[in-house]
């Protein structure tokens, strides 16, 4: 049974609609089958009605501070929270799935085994929801993991003793791919329980230097390192020196770097 775990940050662009007849996901009859951290429920459910509180006073500038947004995303927004308790579901997977990385993972083209590997192994940081499944059934939403909501404060602070106890079991004696962007693991009271993490950069070489690619092409990069690890059952730095990138990164085996206090290896993915 594979041992290794994906940590993913969601993706702020989604896919509207879904299954109206799908079981009701804050439904706690129900939502152990299609809510793997339904313990969360409750503290999901005061976010949203925290949420709903700001809605309800119809305040503009607060609503488009809640949300960073203005004009009609800002209407997209405020209409999907407010229709979220009724609103259809698909999976976490494809509701993110107009995102960048979500469509550079490419899952529709993976072998069933290697699909299977990331509906079970892969873990998404959510601002609304803590923590996903990326098989999980979810509502359309909007709410980012900086956000501040009021009576509630900075979401980081609001889910950071919520979940971490709940990672720190689920992640015990696993090989951890850490893909996630700094305010996302920020979240996360690391104690280490893991066999390993591994934290991965892209970086690619401009007259001699190395520097971090731009976020949108780290986002492909993610997406294309996410559908090779789950295909190979990578589970060891080893398994990268295999890889042939589609776009020409490398895995610099001596450049990478190992803490013994945290079990954690830090590396480049480097293009030349």
């Amino acid at each position: 049974m594979p041992k290794l775990s994906v940590l993913l940050a969601p993706s702020e662009t989604k896919q509207p609609g879904g299954n109206p007849f799908a079981p009701d996901m804050f439904d706690y009859r129900t939502s152990g089958t299609f809510n793997y951290f339904d313990s969360l429920n409750p503290e999901r459910r005061k976010l949203i009605d925290a949420i709903h509180a700001v809605i309800e006073t119809g305040d503009e500038a607060a609503l488009a501070d809640l949300f960073q947004a203005e004009g009609p995303i800002l209407d997209e927004a405020v209409q999907a929270m407010a229709e979220i308790y009724d609103a259809p579901l698909m999976s976490a997977l494809d509701r993110f799935s107009p995102g960048i990385m979500y469509a550079a993972m490419d899952f529709a083209n993976l072998p069933t085994g290697a699909q299977r590997r990331l509906l079970e192994n892969g873990i998404i940081f959510s601002g609304l929801f803590g923590l996903l499944r990326p098989d999980d059934l979810i509502p359309n939403y909007q709410l980012g993991m900086e956000a501040t909501v009021p009576t509630i404060g900075p979401v980081t602070d609001y889910w950071r003793p919520l979940i971490s106890d709940v990672l720190n079991d689920y992640l015990r004696d696993r090989f951890v791919w850490d893909l996630l962007p700094e305010v996302h693991r920020s979240v996360w009271v690391d104690e280490h329980t893991y066999e390993a993490r591994v934290r991965v950069r892209f970086e690619e070489v401009i007259d001699g230097e190395r520097q971090p690619v731009p976020p949108e092409e780290a986002a492909i990069q993610k997406g294309q390192f996410v559908n090779y690890i789950v295909q190979e059952t990578a589970e060891e730095l080893d398994d990268l020196l295999e890889w042939e990138h589609p776009d020409d990164f490398v895995f610099d085996e001596a450049g990478a770097s190992f803490d013994d206090e945290t079990n954690t290896w830090s590396i480049a993915m480097v293009q030349e």
